[in-house]
Parts: structure tokens; C-alpha cells; sequence
């Protein structure tokens, strides 16, 4: 069966830390030219596939040695290793709602064309946009945005586990650039390859990416319609169901039954005999639509019955809490609440301000060093590590209103 690669690339930790950290010294110390001659003989690969010696020299103009931050961004992905109620608080937040809000009026023309033409809902690919590039912000910082010919080499050359991807995602890359889509110098992406306002991986955009600006170029770099566009044509391709919602929170009866997690064919009517309901109270507008249960935080959390489109969401990124993000972001932007159950944190979330105003404290203390987005990403808690250690707190590494409070003394 052939397998359709996720938008955002998505890995599994099954490298250790520890092997990754030496292929990082590696790099860095002594691999230059060991790189470059990779690099020489990649070429009758790409040769193969159609690549002539110019494109293949203008893409690798300048880069002699392999990328070092490549290599660390491999070892952490939040859709795997962050609580889902991190993952939630830093990509759901007050201020991608505003924004969303505000460029739903800004591309209200595009937005009706897109939506018209694909099925897709407006306010998923809206969170879509947030979540991978907060609305296109993230591919103006320098710090983010890598060289995509660059990243995949490193990758191909430096990590056994992904360099069969890596290859492939190369040699569509140089294909892309071949194809006049891109030049070689507007070949950027994220540290796996992933490129433009929606972090399409080189295969997603060949496969998927559209023209809806008709310029000619399908261009997800500089053109949010065609990055619109593209990643809606990617969900109604792989089964989006238009005029359906992702899922619904549900609260489930005393005494649950919790061998039927996972159970495939039930409808929506038939969860509702076991007592299942909606957490707002209202009724299921499509009683014979079939649905999952999902329970991302555990018994102690909110509970979720998934619809078909949360499982065409994990096509373009394959993570429960990935497609959880993006369906609860679009309803926000939709004008929903918050969930009505908790999640089993044991400790008070931080609102979006406070989790910056975390982060500024630790810059001035000197551990961290990253963005101050509120994002409380690996960085952030290994800092907050850090603190809580100096302190004689519990090193637990959450953003929670009594570490706050510590910090400002109080």
C-alpha cells in the first residue's frame, strides 16, 4: 500500500540523544570534507533523476559542511515528547486567535475561492497556517528558516535513520527548483525540509501544491492563497468531508465502559446508547456518522469522539495532537469556548502574556536564549529546569503560576 508522506515532517525518537549528540560533534568538528565528497557523489543520484550539473551546482553553491542545528532539531519533536496540554496552550493561544481572526478578513476573498473550490473549511486552514508558521512570521527569522538543499543533505549524510527520506525529499527538492518553481537561494525551510506559509515537505508540494493566484507559480514561499490553497487540496484529496466538523468533546457516563476506546463502526447514535454526550450539552447534528473515541490526556481528561476529518488532518502531520490543535484552533477562530473539561495538569496554565513574561525572567537569569513567544517548547523547559533546581523547587520543567510567582519574587 503506498504510503502518502505527512506535510510537516513528522519522526519517530527511536535514535538516542546520545548517538545524536556525537553525529552533531561529528559535523561539526571534522566533517567538512568527508560532507563535501558526499556531496560529489550524490550527484549521479540526482543525475537519475533528471538533474542537470547546473541545477545541481547552483543548489550547492557555498555549503561545505553540514548543517549542526539540523541534527539537534532531530531530537525533539513536541508533536511526540510535549504534554498535550503544553502542546495545546502554545499553539492555541489569544494571540494566534486574534491574528486568525484579523487575517480572515484580510483574505476573506481568496478564503471564499479556496473554500468553494476544495470543500475545506476556512478556519482549518487558517490554524494550519498558525501551526506551522504562525501565519508566516516564522519564515521571516533567520534563526528558524534553513537552507532546504543544506538540511537534507545533513540529514541524508549524518543520521541513518532518516536518510532514505532525507534522499528522496533532496532529490524532489532539486526538482522543484529545476522545475523554475523556486531558485536556489529561495530554497528555504524548516531544519527537515518542510517549506512556505503551510510547511509543505518537497514530495507534499509536488503532489499537492496549486496556483490559485494564477501567477503562473505554485508559490507557497511569498503567496499565503497559493499556501492556502495548496494545503486544502491536500485535505480534500485525502478524503476531507465537506460541511463536517473534526470532532466533538464529549463527557462519558459513571462507570464507562473503556474497552470500547478504539472501537471501529461505531456511529455517533450508538455512542450516545452508552451514554456518551456532548460536553456543551447539545445534541450530534449527524447521529449516523461513525466516530473514535479519543482520550489524549488520559482518563483524568477531556474526552473526544473523532470524526473522519481529524484523521484526514494527521495526513498532512500524523500526530493526535497535531490534528487536535488544529480542529480546536479552528473552532476558537470560529468563536467556540475552551474546552469545558480540564486537563489533569496539577498545577495552574499560564496565560499566553505570563508564559513570555517566564521567559524574559529566564533570559535575564542567562538560561535561555530562545524566542520570547510563550511558547514553552524543550528550550523553555529545560531552562525552567534549570531554575527550579538553583531554588529547591521540584524540577518538573511546567510553566505553572506558582513557579511564575517565585520568579517574581512574590
Amino acid at each position: 500500500m503506498n504510503q502518502i508522506l505527512p506535510v510537516s515532517t513528522v519522526f519517530s525518537l527511536s535514535i538516542s540523544s546520545l548517538f545524536l549528540m556525537a553525529l552533531l560533534h561529528h559535523t561539526v568538528a571534522n566533517a567538512d570534507d568527508a560532507f563535501i565528497q558526499w556531496i560529489d557523489e550524490f550527484y549521479p543520484v540526482a543525475a537519475q533523476a533528471g538533474i542537470t550539473k547546473k541545477t545541481y551546482d547552483a543548489i550547492f553553491a557555498g555549503i561545505e559542511s553540514p548543517d549542526p542545528a539540523v541534527v539537534k532539531a532531530a531530537r525533539y519533536q513536541p508533536e511526540f515528547i510535549a504534554p498535550v496540554w503544553d502542546y495545546l496552550d502554545s499553539r492555541v493561544t489569544e494571540g494566534s486567535i486574534y491574528k486568525g481572526r484579523t487575517l480572515a478578513r484580510e483574505y476573506k476573498r481568496w478564503l471564499d475561492l479556496i473554500e468553494s473550490r476544495y470543500g475545506v473549511d476556512r478556519y482549518i486552514l487558517l490554524a494550519i497556517w498558525s501551526i506551522e508558521s504562525s501565519y508566516g512570521a516564522a519564515l521571516e527569522r533567520h534563526s528558524v528558516l534553513r537552507n532546504v538543499a543544506r538540511s537534507l543533505a545533513t540529514l541524508a549524510y549524518a543520521d541513518p535513520k532518516r536518510s532514505k527520506f532525507a534522499r528522496k525529499q533532496l532529490i524532489a527538492a532539486m526538482q522543484i527548483v529545476q522545475n523554475g518553481d523556486v531558485s536556489p537561494t529561495g530554497l528555504r525551510g524548516s531544519w527537515a525540509g518542510a517549506m512556505g506559509h503551510t510547511q509543505f515537505i518537497p514530495t507534499s508540494y509536488q503532489t499537492w501544491a496549486v496556483d490559485i493566484d494564477g501567477d503562473g507559480k505554485r508559490n507557497v514561499w511569498t503567496s499565503p492563497p497559493d499556501a492556502l490553497a495548496s494545503a486544502a487540496n491536500l485535505l480534500a484529496k485525502n478524503g476531507w468531508q465537506r460541511g463536517k466538523t473534526w470532532g466533538y468533546e464529549v463527557r462519558l457516563p459513571k462507570g464507562f465502559d473503556y474497552s470500547l476506546l478504539k472501537r471501529d463502526g461505531f456511529t455517533l447514535r450508538k455512542w450516545s446508547a452508552t451514554g456518551v454526550r456532548r460536553a456543551s450539552g447539545a445534541s450530534f447534528p449527524r447521529p449516523g456518522d461513525k466516530a473514535e473515541l479519543l482520550l489524549p490526556g488520559g482518563a483524568g481528561g477531556p474526552a473526544f469522539l473523532m470524526l473522519k476529518n481529524f484523521y484526514v488532518l494527521k495526513r498532512y502531520n500524523n500526530a493526535d495532537k497535531y490534528a487536535l490543535a488544529v480542529g480546536h484552533l479552528a473552532d476558537r477562530l470560529k468563536g467556540y469556548g475552551e474546552f469545558v473539561q480540564s486537563w489533569p495538569r496539577g498545577y495552574d496554565p499560564l496565560r499566553e502574556i505570563e508564559r513570555k513574561e517566564v521567559q524574559i525572567k529566564l533570559a535575564e537569569l542567562g538560561l535561555y536564549h530562545g524566542e520570547i513567544d510563550g511558547r514553552i517548547g524543550s528550550e523553555s523547559r529545560a531552562a525552567i529546569r534549570i531554575y527550579q533546581q538553583r531554588e529547591g523547587l521540584v524540577p518538573d520543567g511546567f510553566a505553572s503560576m506558582s513557579l511564575l510567582l517565585n520568579m517574581r519574587g512574590n
